[in-house]
C-alpha cells in the first residue's frame, strides 16, 4: 500500500463528515487507506465514520485512543498505518484532489524523508483588522502556512518546520525517530504546541531532511471563536508553556529553539528562566506602551503576546524550578 493518510479526532463529528468527503475526492493511482483515530470523543463521531465506509473508495478504518491528546491518536493511527507515505491532516481539514500525488512527486523529486505544503484559511467569521489576510507570526496560531512558490528546505535558513494538519512522512523517518511527544501537543482544555518541532528537531538530528512542496494544498476551517484576541492570548500562554517542557526536555532556547546554540545547562537562571529573556521582556514591555501611546493597536497587541508568551514560561519553568535543564542533546547544524 503507498499511503495511508491518518485524522486524530475529538467531538467534532460534522466537520469530520466534511473532512472525509473531501478526502474521498483525491484522485490516487493504487491502493490506499485513511484511518480515523478517535481521541474519546462523547459526539456521534462512529455513526459519522460508519455512514461514510460505505461511499468511500478506499478502506476507511475506525480507531479508538483512550489516552487523551491529538499526538496520542496520531501515533496509534501511524502504529496501525500499512502505507509506505503517512500523511495527516485534522478533522476541520479540506484537501485539494491532488493532494497526495504532489506530496509524493515532491518526496520523489526532492528527495527528502517527510514534506509539507500549503494551508490556506476558510474563515467562518469576520477576519478582524488586527489579523492580517497574509502569512505572518499571527498565521501560526491559526495553523495556517504558506513559504511561496518555491520549494524550501525545513529548518534551514529561518524556514519553520510543517504544519502536522498537511504533511507527509515515509514510513522509515519514524522507524529512525521514533514518534510523537504527547506531552507537548494539544489536549482538551489546553492548547500546547510543540510536539511537531520536537519531533522535526530529532529528525534532523538524525539526519533526516523535509521540504516546502508549495502545491501541496490543505485548507483549514478557522472558526469565529479562533478570531478573538482572547484566543490569541491564551494561545500563546500554552506556546510559552510548551516551549519551556521542550527546554527542560532538549536544552533548546525557548525564544528560537531552531536555531539555539548555547548550553543553558551553564546559562544563568532567576526562577528557571534565562536570565537575558527577562531583558527582552523589558523591551517588549516598553515597546508595548510606546504602541499603546501612539495608537498602534496592531503593534501593541504583537509585544502584549509575547508577554502571553513569557507568562507561560514562567509558569511551567517555577513548577519545573527542581529539574536540571540538560546540556543540548540534538544536532542544530
Amino acid at each position: 500500500m503507498k499511503f495511508s493518510i491518518v485524522i486524530p479526532t475529538y467531538n467534532r463529528a460534522d466537520e469530520l463528515r466534511e473532512t472525509i468527503r473531501s478526502i474521498a475526492e483525491l484522485n490516487v493511482v493504487g491502493d490506499w487507506e485513511l484511518l480515523i483515530v478517535d481521541n474519546r470523543s462523547t459526539d456521534h463521531t462512529p455513526a459519522v465514520v460508519e455512514a461514510e465506509r460505505a461511499a468511500f473508495p478506499a478502506a476507511l478504518h475506525y480507531l479508538y485512543e483512550p489516552e487523551q491528546g491529538r499526538y496520542a491518536a496520531l501515533n496509534t493511527g501511524i502504529r496501525a498505518a500499512k502505507g509506505a507515505i503517512i500523511a495527516t491532516t485534522d478533522d476541520d481539514a479540506r484537501v485539494e484532489p491532488d493532494w497526495l500525488t504532489r506530496a509524493a512527486a515532491g518526496l520523489d523529486a526532492l528527495g527528502g524523508d517527510y514534506v509539507g505544503g500549503k494551508v490556506y484559511p476558510i474563515w467562518k467569521g469576520p477576519r478582524p483588522g488586527w489579523l492580517p489576510d497574509r502569512p505572518g507570526p499571527h498565521w501560526a496560531v491559526l495553523a495556517l502556512l504558506d513559504h511561496g512558490e518555491k520549494p524550501i528546505e525545513f529548518g534551514v535558513n529561518g524556514v519553520p518546520w510543517p504544519l502536522g494538519i498537511n504533511t507527509a512522512t515515509r514510513r522509515e523517518a519514524f522507524d529512525r525517530t521514533d514518534l510523537f511527544d504527547n506531552r507537548l501537543g494539544r489536549k482538551a482544555g489546553t492548547l500546547r504546541n510543540q510536539a511537531q518541532r520536537e519531533w522535526h528537531l530529532r529528525a534532523r538530528a538524525a539526519g533526516l531532511r523535509g521540504f516546502y512542496v508549495p502545491d501541496m494544498i490543505v485548507h483549514h476551517v478557522v472558526e469565529a471563536d479562533r478570531l478573538k484576541k482572547q484566543y490569541f492570548r491564551r494561545w500563546y500562554y500554552w506556546h510559552g508553556i510548551s516551549r519551556a517542557i521542550l527546554f527542560a526536555k532538549l536544552g533548546v532556547d525557548m525564544n528560537s529553539p531552531d536555531t539555539s546554540r548555547l548550553d543553558f545547562s551553564k546559562v544563568p537562571q532567576i526562577a528557571g528562566v534565562p536570565r537575558y529573556m527577562y531583558r527582552t521582556l523589558a523591551r517588549h514591555v516598553r515597546e508595548m506602551l510606546v504602541a499603546k501611546l501612539r495608537r498602534d493597536d496592531v503593534s501593541a497587541f504583537q509585544h502584549e503576546l509575547w508577554l502571553c508568551f513569557f507568562a507561560g514560561i514562567a509558569k511551567q519553568r517555577w513548577a519545573e524550578r527542581k529539574i536540571v535543564v540538560p546540556a543540548p542533546h540534538v544536532s542544530l547544524s
